[in-house]
């Protein structure tokens, strides 16, 4: 498996022939006690594991099924909880940016910015993302053939001293359903960028609940395994206490009592895949 560049997070290497980071955390903020309960139990999680671990969560979920459905706290509020969770905590921080404006109040905040996948082809965000110096985790949209990305990362890469990620979370097929390729992690790495498999947006139904996407939870655990043999430099994963009553993609969100055992498992095929000590 060829390595891919390293990007330097804190004392964290990612990509290469390093062993894979985690991003995880609820979909959405629903409440600052529930932000750092999940993160605080996740930090915990990964610390006896040893894995590097950014904590993902937003403050606004832009695009939404329904113009009902829960977005988040919104901006200002959301980055104040966000900054809690990194200087308590003491973990990294992302969450998404959706437009031009939003992204300098949120490099002050995160650790990294996320693109979303149906803005991956937004020009002047990726641009302005990529100008912060922090490191962007661009989501490759569900529309979009693995080999595209090329031109995504030129975008990004057009900016001196990007930092860049890409994020596979599966691809369209039909109506209110998604397919994972896994021959995407090796082409999205030969571009020259550390991958990540995002394993509960892969099975998310999009719209597949009438005004609400639905799920099938139930795969997580076996796209994860899969694509960590594939070869991945890291696995995102949406957690939730209580799926069930999540306020966005509970149905495709991994119930955080799982998480140790899933996070197990994937370590010993990434030491066997990247014949690591």
């Amino acid at each position: 498996m060829t390595p891919t560049p390293v990007i330097s997070l804190g004392n964290w290497k990612l990509g290469g022939n390093n062993p894979f980071f985690l991003i995880a955390g609820p979909c959405v903020i629903e409440s600052e006690a529930h932000c750092m309960d999940m993160a605080g139990r996740l930090k915990e999680i990964t610390s006896g594991l040893k894995i590097p671990f950014i904590f993902k969560a937003s403050y606004d979920k832009a695009n939404r099924t329904s113009i009902h459905s829960y977005r988040g706290p919104g901006l200002e509020k959301g980055l104040g909880i966000l900054q809690r969770v990194s200087q308590d905590l003491k973990i990294p921080v992302l969450s998404d940016v959706h437009e031009v404006a939003q992204v300098e109040p949120a490099a002050q905040v995160l650790d990294v910015l996320q693109i979303p996948a149906l803005l991956s082809r937004q020009t002047d965000l990726i641009l302005a993302a990529a100008s912060t110096g922090k490191i962007v985790n661009i989501k490759k949209g569900q529309f979009m053939a693995p080999g595209d990305v090329q031109h995504v990362l030129e975008k990004a890469r057009s900016v001196e001293g990007s930092r860049i990620i890409l994020t596979e979370r599966g691809v369209s097929f039909g109506y209110n359903n998604l397919v994972s390729d896994l021959r995407s992690l090796p082409i999205i790495r030969a571009l020259g960028v550390p991958v990540v498999f995002d394993a509960t947006h892969s099975v998310q139904l999009p719209g597949g609940a009438g005004g609400a996407s639905g799920g099938q939870a139930e795969f997580i655990p076996h796209l994860a395994r899969a694509a960590v043999a594939v070869g991945t430099d890291g696995v995102f994963i949406e957690v939730h206490d209580r799926p069930d009553k999540a306020l966005s993609d509970g149905a495709n969100a991994l119930l955080i009592d799982e998480v140790k055992n899933v996070l197990s498992q994937l370590q010993q095929i990434d030491r066997l895949v990247k014949d690591q000590e």
